[in-house]
């Protein structure tokens, strides 16, 4: 399936389970840029340098010292984006709104992690329109973030929206939107 999308274009791919993304790849071309879109443990971080193009699930200061524990060992640069868990649900990962703004100062003296936006998972909603506050908080607190001109921070990419309201996210501002469900299907983790 990914395959198809390739040859039609298509290079930047998401995936959500760090084994699944560095099997695929080894096994795919490499022109493909693999973001990775997940819930990402500190211990599986070392897998995905030099292999992530974009982490869009970093949501802790903890996490992002691994991360710059494990890039500074290759000399490489992670770029990044902060999971801001917008709606607070307290089944999601991620910065609240207001503690991502006391990490800034620590994260702009990391040598070897980049921000590069930040990333929020709305709630699953049958009318899209209800994640509209959503996104636009989100786009609103980039702009906060954008006005403080940390070092090594900026907020060129917005990652929100998946399948069901990805059209609300990107008439917020959505730079990325997660639409495997759409594209490929459910998931079969049975396989």
């Amino acid at each position: 399936d990914i395959m198809d999308l390739y040859n039609l274009g298509q290079r930047d791919f998401g995936e959500n389970k760090v084994q699944d993304m560095v099997s695929k790849y080894e096994d795919l071309p490499k022109d493909i840029r693999w973001h990775f879109i997940g819930h990402l443990q500190r211990n599986k971080v070392k897998y995905l340098v030099g292999k992530a193009f974009l982490i869009h699930s970093v949501d802790s200061k903890r996490l992002l010292e691994q991360i710059e524990n494990e890039y500074s060992k290759a000399n490489l640069t992670a770029n990044i984006l902060l999971e801001v868990n917008v709606a607070d649900e307290e089944s999601k990962f991620g910065y609240s709104c207001n503690n991502v703004m006391d990490d800034l100062e620590y994260i702009s003296t990391l040598k070897h992690v980049n921000v590069k936006g930040l990333m929020t998972v709305a709630p699953y909603t049958i009318n899209p329109e209800e994640n509209r506050k959503i996104f636009q908080k989100l786009r609103q607190l980039s702009v906060d973030i954008m006005k403080k001109k940390y070092d090594n921070i900026n907020m060129e990419f917005l990652s929100m929206g998946m399948t069901g309201d990805y059209e609300v996210a990107i008439s917020e501002g959505a730079t990325h939107v997660r639409v495997g469900t759409g594209i490929f299907g459910e998931r079969n983790y049975n396989k």
